[in-house]
């Protein structure tokens, strides 16, 4: 009997170290999906990146808690000098600039959509909803970080300046990010036989 007890329990000591360990390699994978969808540059009028698309990928995929860590370790590469960040840029230096705030607010997004799964589930309908508040989260939190930085160093500016400059040219290309990541995130979990974590 207690032969049988302790098999079991080395079984699951087995387990889960093995979950831990396929938890921190898709934790590791998608910090360097988002690395890559930042330095993908569609050129268009203002051109963009698909960074976001990254981070709603991670979240969407491994689900919010190795989603979330995703974003984490990519911005902690990117604040100790790897050219993880969009233009093969790095440092703290981007961090603490102008547009620095989006970058963190992807943090905040994959926090919030974390959270919005938690309580609600990880339905289609709910991730739009997560997604779209998500990026509001983004871009208000970047928005606020670059009045005050800008306004610093160069003087007092306007919102509708701002908003102008970093959001407003970006919105549909953002949507169109959210809709392609509800189409594609599903049948990648599915072939990939990821389980979203909770």
């Amino acid at each position: 009997m207690t032969s049988s007890a302790e098999s079991f329990s080395k079984e699951t000591s087995t387990i889960k170290r093995a979950s831990k360990t396929y938890d921190l390699v898709y934790i590791a994978l998608f910090a360097v999906l988002i690395t890559v969808c930042s330095w993908i540059s569609i050129q268009t009028t203002v051109p963009f990146t698909l960074q976001t698309m990254g981070v709603f990928l991670a979240v969407s995929i491994l689900g919010g808690k190795r989603g979330t860590l995703s974003v984490l370790v990519y911005i902690l590469l990117g604040a100790i000098g790897l050219p993880v960040f969009s233009g093969f840029t790095g440092g703290i230096g981007i961090l603490l600039g102008n547009t620095g705030g989006y970058i963190i607010g992807f943090l905040f997004s994959a926090l919030f959509m974390w959270g919005f799964e938690h309580l609600f589930g990880n339905g289609r309908v709910i991730q739009l909803v997560s997604m779209l508040l998500g990026l509001l989260i983004c871009y208000a939190f970047g928005t606020a970080w670059f009045m005050v930085v800008y306004s610093r160093g160069n003087g007092p500016v306007s919102l509708a300046a701002v908003l102008g400059w970093c959001v407003i040219p970006f919105i549909l290309p953002d949507l169109a990010k959210i809709a392609v990541t509800l189409m594609i995130a599903p049948r990648i979990r599915k072939y990939a036989g990821i389980r979203p974590s909770a």
